[in-house]
């Protein structure tokens, strides 16, 4: 018996989960191959999702037809939106789940997609003949096939577990490690390194004192993740709590530092410097008296609580002992210990910016295998993964996007063309075109662009189409409706904005930083009939709406940057040159294009390396 699908999936974490479920959506036959079925989107670390720019990640998955952020509002027991204080371009969602709810909601989504199956096992070998790949072969000596075939194996790869001086394989705890598929990938000449992560204890609520933490509750407001109508909030909300180390907690790590993998040469992979470890903090930042902690609730029914901030691989007894030195933790019991994992990647630069790889046709990479780190950095890897398997298999124009048209565009365009030399982890830093990326307009960039694809259906691209028609139509009143000063002035000084000395537009009063669109309406009963029209989604569209307007020179100069960038964009170089013949590039030049062997022009000067010199070089050899 031969067992035929369209696309192969291998490992079922949040990559593997969004890869398959875009692909078999598409209308492609998908198998999606895991250890355990048990498990599938397990959330291996805090049981969070968004974040600085992560939040934003989330909303284009879900713009553009994932599941990520859906699932995410179905089971989140805490939403807020961080960095308020900073402008729009700066706003990120972010929800704490249940975790276990998070898992059960993923397993009941991909067993409602018809196109979607799943087997569980474990992948040791790739079937690849020709320099294509064919399918797959498991531990159960299980032949699967197909045209396309997605590797999504997280840390499972040769993955070992550090605790103290005591190593373990595993993928994560009570998991076994895979092996064989970087052995043969390596065979084949692909290269692979290795990374090193971590997780902190898992500690009994019941055990702590939160009288002498500080309380952070989520907010309430019409904010989620996904950009389909709001959903019930079935789960309880809860709260998370903010503590700090102190010197006497500092001293009992630093007595342990000689039992640290990090610190006693059992650990030499490359960790994540922007969530290092609580050991690394002390040595990193040896003058700091404390660090910030957060105690975190892992679902609505359960007493078990994540301790952001507290990533270690030392032994228990001293992750404990310096846990108690905590006054809030002088009586804690924990479920079990942090510690450490090596797992091996493979240096991106070897895929194309559609994730498939260079050295083997219609093979993809998505998620840590990449040497990213988050759950939102693999789940945005992995629909895009599945988007351009599914193309692959059945025909079309690759799908990628653009460092202007969204974050995951930055992040896969960083990936392919710098590669990582330690764990990547998405900021807003890293987006030159903050102002265009933000989350409010997520489903105005990239939901055209998934209906067109078959990903979003019309439902959804009816909500986006209400929600722009609804924009233009409160913009255009603004415009146009003039507001008499003898009308306003009392109440605008009241509201500590200066009286008008004329007539003006609607509009320049929003503009006003001491005003917005509903004080403006509680002034102007006119303009509140208009806002009142709004069929659906009220608050959002309003929110919007006013930051298209405050914001609409900066977004406007931002665009005219983007369409300059993009002029380049459009000039095809891969397989035009042999870069090693032209003289007149630098030599690293010539070493970093030929590995890279670039889509673009553009592509080309994001190349660490390859300096203005050098691209004007080949626009010349192009006849530019």
């Amino acid at each position: 018996m031969k067992f035929e699908y369209d696309v192969i999936v291998i490992g079922a974490g949040h990559a593997g989960c969004e890869a398959a479920a875009a692909a078999a959506n598409l209308g492609s036959k998908t198998l999606l191959i895991t250890m355990d079925m048990n498990k599938i989107a397990q959330m291996s670390c805090n049981p969070a999702v968004g974040g600085i720019a992560k939040g934003q990640i989330v909303r284009e998955i879900d713009a553009l037809g994932g599941q990520m952020g859906l699932i995410t509002d179905r089971t989140a027991i805490q939403f807020r939106m961080l960095n308020r204080s900073k402008g729009p371009a700066m706003w990120s969602p972010r929800a704490q789940s249940d975790r276990a709810r998070f898992i059960e909601q993923w397993r009941e989504t991909i067993d409602a997609i018809p196109n979607l199956y799943v087997w569980q096992d474990t992948v040791n070998q790739l079937v690849i003949e020709n320099g294509i790949v064919l399918g797959v072969r498991t531990a159960f000596s299980v032949a699967f096939y197909a045209p396309a075939v997605i590797l999504t194996t997280g840390t499972f790869l040769n993955g070992l577990l550090h605790i103290g001086r005591t190593q373990l394989p595993g993928g994560r705890i009570s998991e076994p490690a895979s092996y064989g598929i970087t052995e043969q990938l390596r065979s084949l000449g692909f290269e692979a390194n290795r990374m090193k992560t971590g997780t902190p204890v898992r500690i009994d609520g019941r055990s702590v004192d939160f009288s002498l933490m500080e309380e952070q509750k989520g907010e309430n407001d019409f904010h989620q993740f996904s950009f389909l109508d709001p959903s019930p909030r079935p789960l309880r909300r809860l709260s998370c709590w903010v503590l700090y180390t102190n010197e006497q907690v500092h001293d009992v790590l630093r007595e342990g530092l000689p039992e640290s993998p990090l610190y006693n040469g059992q650990i030499t992979a490359i960790g994540p410097r922007y969530c290092p470890s609580i050991e690394t903090k002390i040595v990193t930042f040896a003058d700091k008296s404390k660090h910030q902690l957060f105690l975190e609730p892992e679902g609505e029914n359960t007493c078990e609580y994540y301790l952001n901030g507290f990533s270690s691989s030392l032994p228990l007894s001293i992750q404990l002992d310096a846990l108690r030195k905590i006054p809030a933790l002088a009586n804690v019991r924990i479920y079990r210990s942090g510690y450490a994992i090596e797992y091996d990647f493979f240096p991106p630069t070897q895929l194309l910016p559609t994730l498939e790889t260079r050295r083997i046709k219609h093979l993809f990479f998505a998620g840590q295998i990449n040497g990213t780190t988050g759950y939102e950095e693999a789940a945005s890897q992995g629909l895009i993964a599945g988007i351009n398997a599914h193309i692959r298999v059945h025909g079309g124009d690759p799908f990628v996007l653009r460092r202007d048209e969204a974050y995951i565009g930055v992040l896969i365009d960083d990936l392919v063309t710098k590669g990582v030399d330690e764990p990547y982890r998405m900021f807003t830093s890293r987006a030159e075109y903050r102002i265009l990326l933000r989350q409010d307009d997520a489903d105005m960039r990239l939901t055209e662009k998934a209906h067109v694809l078959g990903l979003a259906d019309s439902y959804r691209y009816r909500l986006l189409k209400e929600k722009q028609t609804e924009i233009e139509r409160i913009i255009s009143f603004a415009r146009n409706y003039s507001v008499k000063a003898n009308s306003v002035n009392s109440s605008l000084e009241a509201m500590g904005t200066t009286p008008l000395r004329h007539g003006t537009k609607l509009v320049d009063l929003i503009l006003r930083p001491q005003l917005d669109i509903e004080k403006v309406a509680s002034l102007i009963p006119a303009f509140r009939e208009q806002l009142d029209k709004i069929p659906n989604r009220k608050e959002e569209i309003i929110e919007a709406t006013e930051i298209l307007i405050k914001y609409e020179g900066y977004i406007a100069r931002e665009k005219i940057i983007a369409e300059k960038i993009n002029r380049l964009e459009n000039i095809r170089i891969r397989d035009r040159f042999d870069y090693s013949a032209i003289q007149s590039l630098s030599t690293e030049a010539k070493q970093k294009l030929t590995k890279i062997n670039p889509e673009t022009i553009a592509q080309a000067g994001r190349i660490p390396g390859v300096s203005p010199n050098d691209i004007n070089v080949l626009l010349v050899l192009l006849g530019r």
